[in-house]
């Protein structure tokens, strides 16, 4: 029976999962052109509000589908009909996500609730196959569902809402979402899911966004063979390069893959963490537009290198024992960073110190954590 079927090996990502990914990495380049919208020598504010939301609002639609398949999925063709399905539903969400999204609202939000529909009635036929099986899987099965129901009920409301008055409810379904997510963590682990699994989809959705970040930077190539082009174009490979393989490093020798955890928490500290992956991709952009001024977009890149940083160290939590790291080391990383906002700040306007500083910071970080990992391993062995 489903809701009595134990996993005795790990769950393998299918290459539908794979490809329904590949369509994020569209949207998540649409969502980085909204804050190209400047005004006064940086992002709108409005557009930088448009742009956390539409990030938020498709983080969860991605997580939403998700924590389904690494819980109740089985790669059969009524599923896989249905991520088709909502691949296609979501190319409409992803023409809404624009800086002018008031003349698309209605599209946009038509294909998010159709989206959330489709998973309500995934969940619905496994609780029909789940009538005779344990209560506690009843039991979640019912919480996503009224999760999604109320969620739909908002954003379907929200139409003739903004029709009427112009005010755009829907940010209240992602709030909603939220909520029920910052909540659920406990009702999760009431339901094995397969860790491993969730691990490395979210690992494969990390890469793509470093993906989108690499295309980001393909503008410092441009220029010609000088020394201006080659100089700041190998910063920003290095750049990129160095928060890749912080994150490989932490994800291949610290993650406890093995663990049993719902990874609700995990995904969570994933929402902020690839949001932050997003603003530095923006930020990397920006440092070539000389109409951008320079202290804000160096304060950007700052912050979101910083925060990125804070959440990758976050995941700590789901560390392998021998690779937990001390207090020492978050008051070394600390020292670190709090030296890099400091110089920074004092040689904002010398763009080839500036990122040259971002370089050595990076590599700094990643250089300590990397020897730490070693040392608590041999430790600890």
């Amino acid at each position: 029976m489903l809701c009595l079927f134990k996993k005795n090996e790990e769950k393998k990502v299918e290459y539908i999962e794979l490809i329904y990914d590949l369509i994020f990495v569209y949207i998540i380049g649409r969502n980085n052109s909204i804050i190209h919208t400047l005004e006064n020598g940086f992002i709108a504010p409005s557009a930088f509000l448009t742009y956390i939301l539409s990030t938020l609002v498709i983080l969860q639609v991605w997580y939403a589908t998700v924590m389904f398949i690494n819980k109740y999925g089985n790669n059969g063709v009524q599923e896989n009909v249905a991520i088709f399905i909502n691949m296609y539903l979501l190319y409409y969400m992803a023409e809404g996500t624009r800086a002018d999204w008031r003349d698309f609202y209605y599209c946009y939000n038509i294909a998010w609730a159709l989206i959330l529909l489709n998973l309500l009635i995934q969940y619905y036929i496994k609780l029909r196959k789940c009538d005779n099986g344990a209560f506690w899987v009843t039991a979640h099965i019912k919480r996503n569902i009224m999760i999604l129901a109320v969620q739909i009920a908002i954003i379907a409301a929200s139409v003739p809402v903004f029709y009427f008055t112009g005010i755009p409810l829907a940010p209240v379904a992602m709030a909603v979402g939220i909520i029920f997510l910052l909540f659920s963590n406990k009702a999760n682990n009431f339901v094995e899911g397969d860790f491993a699994h969730l691990t490395e989809r979210i690992m494969l959705y990390v890469v793509f966004t470093f993906g989108e970040m690499i295309i980001g930077i393909a503008s410092y190539f441009e220029g010609g063979l000088n020394f201006n082009t080659v100089y700041f174009s190998l910063m920003a490979f290095l750049i990129v390069a160095g928060l890749f393989i912080s994150y490989g490093f932490v994800y291949d020798n610290v993650t406890d893959r093995e663990r049993s955890e719902s990874g609700t928490g995990y995904m969570l500290l994933h929402v902020f963490l690839i949001t932050a992956l997003n603003n530095i991709t923006a930020a990397l952009e920006f440092m070539r537009m000389s109409e951008v001024k320079a202290i804000p977009k160096n304060a950007f890149i700052v912050i979101s290198i910083i925060i990125y940083f804070i959440f990758l160290f976050l995941l700590e939590k789901y560390a392998i024992i021998r690779c937990q790291a001390h207090l020492k080391f978050y008051l070394v990383i600390g020292a670190m960073s709090l030296v890099f906002c400091a110089l920074m700040a004092a040689l904002y306007k010398n763009s080839y110190i500036s990122i040259a500083l971002t370089v050595i910071y990076i590599y700094s970080v990643f250089a300590y954590l990397y020897f730490s990992v070693k040392r608590n391993q041999k430790e600890k062995a």
